[in-house]
């Protein structure tokens, strides 16, 4: 039975919610790519000219003082290290996304496994510094995993009742 097929509006939340992941997932693989790529001398020179306009009409604006920040604390190692994350975090999630979109049970569990591991760090960086974005973030991950979980004991029925039949 496939969930493309249903129509209750939880089936439809948690397709489109995994539709999101999936997404983000790609953005953070080009993400990665394009540390790897790029030095960190010419990802500041982007953000400089990317961010110049902008600063200089509002010097507090939000964004893009946080981007600068964020690319002027980048070492060399964090460098790397944050492009093998992304990248890393990106392709596991692509294809967890995918294997659940196409019913595969196996790949229930990882995602669950997968986000709580996340919402761990997530809840431990909100100690740190708790940002609204961060929240949001560690919320929307928890509504995926009871999401996900809802899926999975339906999916584990469906089987059951075909091994049966």
């Amino acid at each position: 039975m496939s969930r493309f097929r249903r129509t209750g509006l939880l089936d439809w939340t948690f397709e489109v919610a995994l539709i999101f992941k999936g997404l983000d997932g790609l953005l953070e693989i080009l993400g990665g790519a394009l540390l790897l790529a790029v030095s960190k001398e010419t990802l500041d020179a982007w953000l400089v000219s990317l961010t110049q306009h902008e600063l200089s009409e509002d010097p507090n604006d939000w964004l893009f003082t946080h981007l600068l920040s964020g690319a002027n604390n980048l070492s060399g190692s964090s460098h790397t290290f944050a492009a093998l994350y992304l990248l890393s975090h990106g392709v596991v999630k692509v294809v967890l996304v995918v294997a659940v979109l196409k019913d595969k049970l196996w790949a229930y569990p990882w995602m669950i496994g997968f986000l709580l591991v996340f919402i761990g760090y997530q809840l431990y960086r909100m100690a740190i510094d708790a940002t609204i974005g961060i929240a949001l973030l560690t919320a929307f991950d928890a509504f995926i995993v009871w999401l996900t979980l809802r899926e999975y004991r339906q999916q584990r029925l469906v089987v059951t009742a075909n091994v049966v039949a």
